[in-house]
C-alpha cells in the first residue's frame, strides 16, 4: 500500500469511531453518585454528570421504571431531577448516552450533609489519645446495611472542584470506626427510631474557620480577612476564607438532602460577634444554593474547655470562650428553622475533643425527630431563660422548653453568679422550683445581673428533667 493511501486509510478508520452512530461516548459520573449510595425519599432529587456534548442522557430508576432525559450542553455537561418514592430498596438505577451504566444496592431514605470541624471530623476510633467514649462497643455492634455514609477528602481549592475521590459505603466495623462520630450517633438514633435507611455527608476538616466555608461573594464583604482569588496558593486550607467550600463542600452541591447538622466555631472562638454575621450568611448561602427551600440545620454549641491556657500564643488569654457560646445560643432566634444541642456537661479542661460525641449526635438527632419527623412526647430542646425578676436580695429566673421542670440531679447548684450596680460579679446560691430558680447572695443585696456557667471552662450543673443541659448565659451585656 501506497504511504498517501495508508494514511487515508487510517484517517477513514480513525473516523468512523467519532461519527459512528453505534459508538457513543460513555456517560461519566461524579462520586457523589454510586453504589450503595441513599437518595432523599419522597423528593425531586438532582443527579447530574458529563457526557458527549450535544448528545441525550437517559436516566431510569428501578422503582418506577420511568425515563428522564436530558441534553447535554456544550461542555458536554448534564443534569436533571427524578422523583424518588418512600423509604425502602434496594434499587437499581440506570444512567445511558448509548452506553448504559447501571448503579446497584440503591437505598431510599434520609440523606443529611454533615459538616464542620474536628469535633464532627473526630472517628468513631477516636483521635491519638482522645477516646470516643463507648465506641468500642458501638463500633463492634455498628453493622447495619441501612445506614451508608460517603465522605469528602479533605481539600483547600480556590477554584470550584466537581468531583472528588470517595465512595458510599454500609455501617460495619472497619467503615464506621474511620467515620464521624457524631454524625454516626444521630443516624443510628435516626435509623432506630424511624426504621429508615440514613445516607450521611461528610464535608468536614479539623481547625476550619467558618470562612473557609463560604463563597468569594459572601466572603469577600467581610473586609478583615484576605479572600484568596482564583489561582492563588492556599498555605492554611482549614482557615483560608473559600478554601474548604470550594475544595470540598462545591462537589456536593444540589445532592438531595433533608438537612444539614454543624459542629464547629471552636476555631472563631475569638471572634463572637463577627461569629453571629458569618453564621447567618453561610446558613443562607447553603439553602440558596442546593435551592431547596429552607432545609433544617441544626448544630453543637461548643462544649466548654480552658482555651485560654491551653494556647496563649494564638486565643486571646482574657477572652472567654462563654462569649462564642452565648453567640451560638443567640443565633437560634436568628435563623429560621434551626437549633442548637447544648454540650455544657461535656466539656474537658485540657481536651478540645469531647470524649461524649454520643451526647452530640443524640442532641443533634432530638432537634430532627421532634421538628421534622413528628415524633412527639419527649424533650430535644434545652431550656432558656424566658424572663428575671428581682425581690428583695433575691434574682428569679423563669425557664422555657422545660415541660416537666428542672432539675439538678440532686446536687448542689455552683455555677450561678449574681452582681449588683457595681458590675462585681460573686458566687451565688440557686434553688430550684420547678421552672424556676432562685438565686441570692450575701455580698449582693440588690441583685442587678446574674450569670450561669459563664467562664471558659466549666460543668454545667442544670438540667431539664429530660436530662438536656442548659446552656451558659448572662442576663447583662457588660
Amino acid at each position: 500500500m501506497k504511504k498517501n493511501s495508508l494514511f487515508t486509510f487510517m484517517l477513514v478508520f480513525s473516523l468512523s469511531f467519532i461519527i459512528s452512530p453505534g459508538i457513543q461516548a460513555e456517560v461519566k459520573l461524579p462520586s457523589i453518585f454510586g453504589n450503595n449510595m441513599v437518595l432523599q425519599q419522597e423528593a425531586e432529587v438532582a443527579i447530574w454528570g458529563w457526557a458527549e456534548a450535544g448528545s441525550m442522557v437517559s436516566v431510569i430508576p428501578g422503582w418506577d421504571s420511568k425515563k428522564y432525559t436530558v441534553k447535554t450542553d456544550p461542555d458536554g455537561k448534564w443534569k436533571l431531577k427524578i422523583s424518588t418514592p418512600e423509604a425502602g430498596g434496594p434499587y437499581e438505577l440506570s444512567i445511558s448516552e448509548g452506553k448504559e451504566i447501571k448503579l446497584n444496592n440503591i437505598l431510599i431514605g434520609e440523606v443529611w450533609l454533615c459538616s464542620g470541624q474536628s469535633n464532627m471530623e473526630m472517628p468513631m476510633k477516636g483521635y491519638w489519645d482522645e477516646p470516643v467514649l463507648g465506641s468500642n462497643d458501638d463500633i463492634l455492634k455498628s453493622g447495619n446495611t441501612n445506614i451508608r455514609f460517603i465522605s469528602v477528602p479533605r481539600s483547600g481549592k480556590t477554584v470550584p472542584q466537581e468531583d472528588f475521590d470517595g465512595n458510599w459505603k454500609e455501617a460495619a466495623p472497619e467503615t464506621v470506626s474511620e467515620f464521624s462520630a457524631t454524625a454516626y450517633y444521630f443516624a443510628r438514633l435516626l435509623n432506630n427510631t424511624l426504621n429508615v435507611p440514613v445516607g450521611l455527608i461528610d464535608v468536614t476538616y479539623g481547625g476550619s474557620s467558618i470562612q473557609a466555608w463560604m463563597s468569594r461573594d459572601i466572603s469577600t464583604p467581610f473586609g478583615q480577612w484576605q479572600v484568596p482569588e482564583e489561582g492563588d496558593s492556599i498555605d492554611v486550607p482549614s482557615r483560608t476564607p473559600t478554601g474548604l467550600f470550594y475544595g470540598m463542600l462545591y462537589p456536593v452541591i444540589g445532592y438531595g438532602i433533608k438537612g444539614c447538622i454543624w459542629y464547629q466555631g471552636e476555631t472563631n472562638m475569638h471572634q463572637p460577634s463577627e461569629y453571629e454575621k458569618l453564621f447567618i450568611k453561610m446558613v443562607n448561602e447553603w439553602r440558596s444554593l442546593w435551592q431547596t427551600g429552607e432545609f433544617p440545620f441544626y448544630y453543637t454549641q461548643i462544649a466548654p474547655y480552658s482555651y485560654a491556657e491551653t494556647d496563649t500564643s494564638y486565643f486571646d488569654a482574657k477572652l472567654n470562650s462563654a462569649f462564642i457560646r452565648e453567640a451560638q445560643l443567640k443565633l437560634m432566634n436568628m435563623v429560621s428553622n434551626c437549633g442548637m444541642a447544648v454540650l455544657m456537661d461535656t466539656g474537658e479542661k485540657n481536651c478540645i475533643h469531647p470524649a461524649n460525641k454520643e451526647a452530640a449526635g443524640k442532641r443533634l438527632a432530638y432537634w430532627a425527630l421532634a421538628k421534622n419527623y413528628g415524633v412527639k412526647g419527649f424533650e430535644y430542646a434545652s431550656p432558656v431563660v424566658d424572663s428575671m425578676h428581682v425581690t428583695g436580695d433575691t434574682a428569679v429566673l423563669t425557664f422555657k422548653n422545660a415541660p416537666n421542670g428542672l432539675t439538678s440531679f440532686g446536687k448542689e447548684l455552683s455555677c450561678f453568679e449574681v452582681a449588683g450596680a457595681d458590675k462585681r460579679f460573686y458566687p451565688a446560691k440557686a434553688f430550684i422550683f420547678r421552672r424556676t430558680v432562685y438565686i441570692k447572695c450575701p455580698e449582693v443585696k440588690k441583685p442587678v445581673a446574674v450569670r450561669y456557667a459563664f467562664k471558659d471552662f466549666i460543668r454545667g450543673d442544670l438540667y431539664s428533667t429530660g436530662g438536656l443541659p442548659v446552656s451558659s448565659f448572662r442576663t447583662d451585656n457588660w
